[in-house]
């Protein structure tokens, strides 16, 4: 049985495997900003859901579920099912963005100097076992 997606047990999951990745700590040495995923309500989910991850060169310092908005540098938003397509694998992360698919608030220049390391994000998220909704 996996960790249900968007619960705090499936952030502090996702911190664990980003501090434990060598490819992400390569990849995001010159990244800092906190960020946010927002799942949407709607398609399972009940309520929104806000994930906070405070990433900092290479290291994820902290990771936490809310039910309530969080403020940081960088939100990116979309429904489950891009979530599921982009975990899954099935999608990038970044031709959604491209795509308007997520929605992004924040230096979209930040985000597309160092795309290694959002590809190795999504890599660490993907490794965990999800319970979808």
């Amino acid at each position: 049985m996996g960790i249900p997606f968007g619960s705090d047990e499936w952030a502090k999951a996702l911190m664990v495997a980003i501090n434990n990745s060598d490819a992400y700590k390569a990849a995001s040495k010159k990244w800092e900003g906190d960020l946010t995923f927002v799942v949407t309500k709607g398609g399972g989910m009940d309520q929104e859901k806000y994930i906070y991850l405070d990433l900092w060169h290479g290291e994820c310092r902290d990771a936490y579920s809310s039910d309530t908005a969080v403020d940081s540098a960088f939100v990116l938003t979309g429904d489950l099912q891009i979530w599921k397509d982009i975990l899954s694998g099935k999608t990038d992360a970044i031709k959604s963005l491209m795509q308007r698919k997520l929605k992004l608030k924040g230096n979209m220049m930040k985000i597309m100097k160092v795309p290694k390391s959002a590809t190795e994000l999504v890599a660490c998220a993907s490794s965990l076992d999800t319970e979808w909704p």
